[in-house]
């Protein structure tokens, strides 16, 4: 779907009371959100009057630190993400997937790093199982 095709979509649903809006870093390489980013900014006179949540995880090129949930991918993914958006924060960050690859601590410190930061409000996470969401909040 590209921007003028999306635009009346997401105005009718901001129209009808939709605050919402979700996507992620890896959805058309980026392009959601550079779309999202700015049709939001369109679509309602202040950044407060909307929440948005983007995801990390999946690469978004070949390089060994492109993907998964490093220190470094993550930072950088966080950086990217707020540039591709428009933004200089967004309400919640979520890991897409659980990185088998990275240390939960790891990954928990670097989203903790985002939130001081002040380039996220909250972190979350999308899809694994219970007993990963539970190491998770267990570490945090």
């Amino acid at each position: 779907l590209d921007e003028e095709a999306a635009e009346p979509i997401v105005r009718r649903a901001a129209e009808a009371g939709v605050t919402f809006f979700d996507t992620a870093d890896m959805y058309s390489h980026g392009v959601s959100e550079e779309i999202t980013g700015r049709l939001l900014d369109k679509l309602f006179p202040r950044r407060d009057d909307y929440v948005l949540a983007t995801k990390i995880y999946f690469p978004m090129a070949s390089g060994p630190n492109d993907g998964g949930l490093s220190r470094k991918h993550i930072l950088s993914g966080i950086d990217a993400s707020l540039r591709r958006l428009g933004t200089d924060h967004v309400d919640l960050y979520q890991i897409h997937r659980w990185d088998y690859e990275t240390p939960i601590e790891e990954v928990m410190e670097a989203l903790h790093d985002v939130v001081r930061s002040g380039k996220a409000r909250y972190i979350g996470a999308s899809s694994m199982f219970a007993w990963q969401f539970a190491k998770a909040q267990h570490v945090a």
